[in-house]
């Protein structure tokens, strides 16, 4: 099923976009991809995956969730509360602006790689990549 929503070229584009936003922050970034989101509001759905995926289990509460259902054209990015507690309330309207222009003109993963980058460079400055950092959660994309 997941050969239908990203080549492979396009899947490795996305992984090292979330390698490369992690090497300057200690946020934990995943992408969660579907065809279909069983809700009207993404932001539901996200919430639900982003528990499936445990990644409220950061130490610093400072995962985020990238979360699109391609056919349906909805996506949500999910900040955990540890992220949520720092930063602006406009904090995610950029990544927000990149992913939705890009998707308009079904650039999927060119939009993901693009907001991937920005939500590492914004991160940084609040969650700034410690000598001691680990890997918390996987770099891979999950298809639901």
């Amino acid at each position: 099923m997941e050969h239908l929503l990203f080549t492979e070229t396009e899947q490795k584009l996305i992984i090292e976009a979330i390698k490369t936003a992690e090497l300057n922050t200690s946020g934990e970034v995943r992408v969660h991809v579907e065809h279909h989101c069983p809700y009207q509001d993404a932001l539901t759905r996200a919430q639900e995956v982003f528990a499936q995926l445990n990644m409220h289990r950061t130490d610093l509460q400072n995962g985020v969730l990238f979360y699109v259902a391609v056919t349906d054209r909805k996506f949500a990015v999910l900040g955990d509360k540890g992220i949520n507690d720092r930063v602006p309330s406009v904090f995610w309207n950029d990544v927000r602006d990149i992913l939705k222009q890009s998707f308009v003109n079904e650039q999927f993963s060119a939009g993901l790689s693009k907001g991937i980058m920005l939500a590492g460079e914004q991160l940084k400055a609040f969650f700034p990549r410690q000598n001691n950092d680990k890997n918390e959660l996987p770099d891979d994309i999950s298809f639901g």
